[in-house]
């Protein structure tokens, strides 16, 4: 029997115990909303972006990948609109000092709500939040709030500050020029990615003669100052991003939406998660830059969030580097217009956006794997916690077991281990019962253990044990690397 009912308490415990995630700097009381991935979450951390760098790079002809720096001048923030828009609406409590997010205070209240049983204000409340952002009517936010008595949760009261704009760019003083005291130093840590890939659209189309349509990935690091972080790592203030900008052309942008759309919840897909734990939702206000957006939200422990969004982002981002810089941002498009008989010719592209969290993408991944199995009797209690992850994003693939530690087994399991590390991810370990070993593994997410017991040295067999059916068969040393090649690839 699965008990999946409040897990998340539970999956946050697991992680820190397992070495998948640590608060940072937790010997001097750590940093809010800060966290590091230990040698166990790194490793699946890893195996999660190298997963969607093959399948947006490798797989794709034209699709290529950059890293590019994290520090941009500061114009670049100007002309993408950051500066200026990159806001959200915040509201402080007067007697906790509180600061809240204020669709994330009113969500927090529709939750309570739905908790109670109290569904239809849910959705009401929920409703009208969306239309009154999508106005930008702070006005009738503040009203929203008052009425339904929304209180901080520190303080308990429902004594309000007026709603105001609150700039989430983190902000530095860049090289020597900060020990001059001037004012024109300041630059920022980038809050997205995708800024570094426009500016270097036609460095990477002419370099690598790439012809419309095509996409540039990139995976990397941005920040943004969060005043409510919240829930683990969903909402974090330094995070890592997986976009792909593609570029297309003008008036092809509605087809290449659906097509993005479309494609990327397949990826998600398979790796094997139910449809049913993910669903569309389509953005009610959009941002300066879109035509449409829509986000990938999957159900986590705490609901329905926020995992990937596809953005048709319109010329908006090169026609703005263009006009900040004076350097022309256009593609010539040599490809027969068959409408007029001529070439398309000289056209600043339109973009499709994909952006995923990868930090969001980790804890899909671990929600999801996270089970509490009661397999005992009334009689015979018996208990494990299994992480069901995919076997091509676990961290360790096999867990090789030698059944004592004398009478020429470890040796054959060091052969073993031999043959096989340079294929996948392997783990030894002789220590403890192999009840013990097994669970443990199972802890770790190992999707395959093979034990070498007396029998491996008169017949070269090993038995090897399945992570999510806890069955196990006798098969030949020989079959091990073909099978779990097989299930990772």
């Amino acid at each position: 029997m699965t008990n999946t009912k409040n897990i998340f308490p539970g999956l946050i415990a697991h992680c820190k115990e397992y070495g998948f995630i640590f608060p940072s700097s937790e010997i001097y009381e750590g940093l809010q909303a800060v966290y590091d991935y230990g040698q166990m979450g790194s490793e699946l951390k890893k195996n999660i972006r190298d997963h969607w760098w093959k399948n947006m790079t490798q797989l794709h002809d034209n699709i290529v990948g950059i890293d590019a720096a994290i520090f941009m001048h500061p114009t670049t923030w100007k002309a993408s609109g950051h500066i200026d828009n990159f806001n959200d609406p915040m509201i402080d409590n007067k007697d906790s000092k509180k600061r809240y997010r204020v669709d994330h205070l009113i969500e927090g209240f529709a939750d309570e709500q739905l908790a109670a049983g109290h569904e239809e204000l849910a959705k009401e409340v929920l409703k009208c939040m969306d239309a009154l952002l999508a106005k930008d009517d702070f006005t009738g936010l503040k009203k929203l709030i008052d009425d339904n008595k929304i209180k901080c949760a520190i303080s308990g009261t429902c004594n309000w500050t007026d709603i105001r704009q609150f700039n989430l760019m983190f902000s530095t003083e860049f090289g020597s020029i900060a020990a001059t005291g001037e004012t024109d130093n300041k630059v920022y840590l980038r809050p997205e990615t995708a800024q570094g890939i426009f500016v270097n659209f036609l460095n990477v189309q002419k370099s690598g003669r790439m012809k419309i349509p095509f996409g540039i990935a990139q995976v990397g690091k941005a920040f943004r100052n969060e005043i409510v972080a919240r829930q683990f790592i969903f909402r974090m203030r330094e995070f890592e991003q997986m976009e792909m900008q593609f570029f297309i052309r003008p008036g092809t942008q509605k087809e290449w939406y659906e097509y993005w759309k479309a494609e990327r919840l397949k990826w998600h897909l398979e790796l094997g998660i139910p449809g049913n734990k993910y669903r569309y939702h389509d953005h009610v206000k959009l941002a300066h830059y879109a035509d449409a957006a829509c986000d990938i939200e999957y159900e986590f422990p705490f609901g329905f969030k926020e995992v990937e969004g596809i953005h048709s982002r319109t010329d908006f981002d090169l026609t703005q580097h263009q006009e900040y810089s004076k350097k022309k941002m256009q593609y010539f498009d040599n490809d027969i217009d068959v409408s007029t008989g001529k070439p398309f010719g000289n056209y600043i592209p339109y973009v499709i956006e994909t952006s995923i969290g990868l930090d969001r993408m980790f804890l899909l991944v671990m929600s999801h794997a996270y089970e509490e199995q009661d397999l005992g009797t009334p009689d015979k209690p018996d208990s494990r916690v299994v992480l069901k992850l995919p076997a091509k994003l676990a961290p360790i693939k096999l867990a090789i077991l030698p059944l004592t530690k004398k009478d020429g087994l470890p040796e054959i399991a060091t052969k073993i281990m031999d043959a096989c590390r340079a294929d996948f991810r392997c783990f030894y370990e002789e220590k403890d019962s192999i009840g013990k070993r097994y669970r443990r593994m199972d802890a770790l997410g190992t999707p395959f253990c093979v034990t070498i017991d007396h029998q491996t040295k008169e017949d070269d067999t090993v038995t090897i044990r399945y992570r999510d059916t806890m069955l196990q068969e006798r098969i030949p040393i020989t079959k091990i690397r073909d099978i779990v090649t097989k299930e990772i690839s």
